[in-house]
């Protein structure tokens, strides 16, 4: 979380759209839960800094949802969102109060918590701030999960890429200040140096990190390279979270 680029273009959050799922606990965390609750195939979806009530990622948990996965979108900053309004907020006590080692070890409730109701297979998504936790969990071994897509992750050490050992997909735009399209390639061709990984890297040609949930609608080009990565996103799980 080292790039001013994490910090712009807040949600509103008072914009009236609060999806068509409910929010309840699970695994101990409120949670944004949509899809067939019946469905054996969960997806968690972990918010950037500004939270799990951004109208854009719930929108997208509803669409991925509409695929027939039970999807999860969890609050694991407890109502503390990054607040760039008020002039008194102290981003060094947030950041340290909400560290991704934290975040990482908070989720992992909700993977038992998924099987408890019966879900045989599940898979992670995180942007930004979530993307980092998720490739911790993805390097985790006391849990469960069968695939991983990272959305313009923060900073990640290249220790971290090495160690994820499940199907993991990472789309990152062009004009990314933690990646530059020289890094992700070296990123791509590390793990692609795996054979026994499935791994899948893209660059977003002209779009600004946070873009598959910070996009304003009347931007079309922003939209449709978003709605372009929502599409990878979800067939990456279609095919390896079954």
């Amino acid at each position: 979380m080292s790039s001013p680029q994490c910090f712009q273009n807040p949600p509103n959050l008072n914009s009236g759209v609060h999806g068509s799922g409910t929010v309840q606990e699970l695994g101990g965390v409120k949670s944004y839960v949509t899809g067939p609750h019946d469905s054996k195939l969960a997806l968690i979806l972990i918010s950037d800094v500004f939270g799990y009530e951004a109208p854009n990622l719930r929108k997208l948990a509803d669409k991925v949802a509409a695929a027939g996965f039970f999807v999860v979108v969890p609050d694991l900053l407890y109502g503390d969102y990054f607040d760039l309004e008020n002039p008194q907020f102290d981003r060094a006590a947030w950041l340290q109060a909400h560290g991704m080692d934290k975040g990482c070890e908070d989720a992992k409730p909700l993977f038992s918590a998924l099987k408890s109701k019966g879900v045989t297979a599940i898979g992670a998504a995180g942007f930004c701030w979530g993307g980092v936790v998720v490739a911790k969990l993805a390097n985790s071994s006391d849990i469960d999960m069968q695939a991983a897509v990272l959305l313009h992750p923060g900073p990640i050490p290249d220790n971290e890429y090495n160690e994820i050992k499940i199907p993991v997909a990472i789309l990152i735009s062009e004009i990314d200040n933690c990646y530059t399209p020289e890094k992700t390639k070296q990123i791509g061709e590390m793990l692609s140096a795996k054979p026994e990984l499935k791994s899948f890297v893209k660059i977003y040609p002209d779009m600004s990190h946070g873009w598959t949930v910070k996009y304003k609608d009347e931007d079309e080009a922003v939209v449709k390279s978003a709605e372009e990565a929502h599409h990878d996103m979800l067939n990456w799980f279609i095919n390896h979270v079954k």
